[in-house]
């Protein structure tokens, strides 16, 4: 037994790939349990998540020989030996076809939604499965995905067995594999928990990772007559853009705000950080713990930003950090505020106790439950906000989520919260 689950098996195969991140490569994972697996890998290379739809057009008397697959776009791939030697007629290819192409628009419609398919012409595809067995679905995939345009194409599974890579020599470029074992019957072996991936898992997975980071130029922004730096990054259809509220002491560099944002752009989502105060101002603490001025500022970032035209329209959310996040349910509850969400990490709602009341925007509090005291404080909040509103414990993470993997379940949740609101 190799792995836990499809996730660590993701990272256990992410850590084999690092020498694709920044190629521009688009992850394609096989539905369903390739899903969580390439999802693993397109967080490591920092891409764009997509699925890769195939069917197998199977000879009608004999259905798990493959005469072809097809795929999105109209894409057919035909083994014409096959149909030879098996006398398939071209009506019999027709009904077939016609039968496989109904199952695959269901499919497409059920996991993508009105969303289009990763543009890959050109461009280096990496189709990920949670293991290789008969292979015949990887095989129909990459050729698939060979007729889509992709110019070089990296077939990569956590587990296969020994020689593998040459029975797919003709169809990829480039192979990966974690383990390679000798004695193979079956993929579920390898694996502690391989229980079935849902419908769910994998569109969740998809919402989640819809772009590769965006680009986070520096811009300079207006407050209170003074001008303070920020990082504005709105990838490519963005459905929505959030405002980071720093805590005390941090900045528009902070490695942790960054990484969350990262997430967010991951999933369709704009991000500006941005420093609430100038340098003068924070050198007076006083500054750094005035909840009302903070959540001025905040609100002149928002009216900033509605006015930028790569954001003009779209929906605003609030994601806070420690003393940030009681600036941004003060913003929040601001008579007028337009804020459609808000997310605190590690906050302290307490400093802004008197307006939580008043706060409509839907708010998800996240603590780690190794930090007593903020939690204690969060559950005293949640009995004065009267909005749609949930706490979440992150198991073992302390007040800066430093523990492993504490920040990356941080951004999943704020970014499953916002992508469902903005």
């Amino acid at each position: 037994m190799y792995f836990t689950d499809r996730t660590d098996a993701g990272r256990q195969l992410a850590a084999r790939l690092t020498g694709l991140k920044g190629q521009g490569v688009v992850v394609l994972g096989l539905p369903r349990g390739g899903v969580p697996v390439a999802a693993e890998v397109a967080d490591a290379l920092g891409a764009p998540l997509d699925i890769c739809l195939v069917r197998k057009l199977g000879v009608p008397y004999q259905p798990e020989l493959a005469m072809g697959a097809i795929g999105e776009g109209g894409v057919r791939v035909l083994n014409e030996h096959v149909i030879a030697q098996t006398g398939v007629s071209e009506r019999d290819l027709a009904v077939t076809e016609e039968r496989e192409r109904a199952v695959l628009a269901e499919r497409t419609r059920r996991y993508r939604g009105d969303r289009p398919a990763a543009d890959i012409s050109g461009r280096t595809a990496v189709v990920v499965d949670d293991g290789f067995a008969t292979g015949a679905t990887a095989l129909a995939a990459c050729q698939v995905v060979r007729a889509r345009g992709a110019a070089r194409i990296v077939l990569a599974v956590p587990v296969a067995p020994y020689g593998w890579a040459d029975r797919v020599a003709r169809v990829v470029d480039e192979t990966y594999c974690v383990h390679e074992p000798a004695d193979f019957y079956a993929i579920g072996q390898f694996y502690r928990d391989f229980a079935q991936t849902s419908d769910e898992e994998v569109v969740t997975a998809l919402r989640l990772r819809r772009s590769a980071p965006a680009e986070d130029p520096e811009v300079r922004i207006a407050l209170g007559g003074r001008e303070v730096g920020g990082r504005l990054a709105v990838p490519v259809g963005a459905t929505g853009v959030v405002l980071f509220a720093h805590g005390s002491g941090s900045s528009r560099h902070s490695p942790r705000n960054r990484a969350v944002a990262d997430t967010l752009n991951r999933a369709g989502l704009g991000t500006l950080l941005f420093d609430l105060l100038t340098e003068d101002e924070a050198a007076d603490r006083s500054n750094v713990f005035d909840t009302p001025l903070l959540a001025e500022r905040l609100g002149q970032a928002t009216d900033w930003l509605a006015g930028r035209p790569e954001t003009a329209g779209l929906r605003t959310g609030y994601f806070g950090a420690s003393t940030g996040a009681a600036a941004a349910l003060w913003a929040a509850a601001e008579p007028g505020s337009t804020v459609a969400a808000v997310v605190s990490r590690g906050g302290r709602p307490d400093l802004a106790g008197e307006r939580l009341p008043q706060v409509t925007a839907p708010t998800l509090l996240i603590v780690g439950g190794a930090d007593p005291l903020v939690l204690d404080l969060n559950h005293q909040a949640e009995r004065l906000l009267r909005c749609d509103h949930r706490l979440v414990t992150v198991p073992g993470a302390g007040h800066l989520f430093e523990e492993p993997g504490a920040l990356e379940e941080v951004g999943r949740l704020a970014a499953a919260w916002f992508a469902e609101r903005l």
